[in-house]
């Protein structure tokens, strides 16, 4: 299954199924209408879970790099767009758990895969943030599932390395 969004070219060389899931096109039948919720940009079946994928390059990825701040005014305000990033992500995958699950699709462990144009150190600190707060492998004594199963924060060379089954390329 190849996917071509945002720029890239994806190979899910042993999906059951992947689409486009923030799809934009009225004509497609993945095309989920206009409502207040957000979409990832990618979902991807498997035969034992299903793969959540966002996919976001930014013209200036220092912004987002608290100690790079020159004083104190740009140090809080690089950490406000950390902050909105680590947010925006947290709420795209949540709100697409909602459609998913309002589809009866959320029957196996879902991953979550974020691919940024940042550098390892800033995607791992991401990472570590997102997975406290959606939680990650948690849930309370009443939940009979798991919200997600794990949370990655990728750039394009950590995703090639990290899986190598489902190669990606800008296009």
């Amino acid at each position: 299954m190849i996917l071509e969004t945002e720029g890239y070219r994806i190979n899910f060389s042993d999906a059951i199924n992947a689409f486009k899931f923030d799809e934009t096109d009225s004509s497609k039948n993945t095309f989920h209408g206009v409502t207040a919720l957000k979409a990832v940009d990618i979902i991807a079946e498997f035969e034992s879970s299903y793969l959540f994928v966002e996919i976001k390059n930014y013209d200036n990825p220092d912004d987002f790099y608290v100690e790079k701040g020159i004083d104190t005014i740009d140090s809080q305000k690089r950490h406000d767009a950390f902050n909105w990033l680590k947010n925006y992500l947290k709420y795209k995958y949540r709100d697409s758990y909602i459609y998913r699950h309002v589809e009866e699709k959320v029957d196996k462990p879902i991953h979550y895969l974020c691919l940024l144009n940042l550098d390892n150190a800033l995607n791992g600190k991401l990472a570590k943030n997102m997975r406290s707060e959606l939680p990650i492998g948690k849930k309370s004594p009443r939940w009979h599932k798991e919200i997600a199963t794990s949370c990655q924060v990728l750039n394009e060379t950590a995703w090639n390395r990290n899986f190598p089954k489902w190669p990606l390329h800008r296009i």
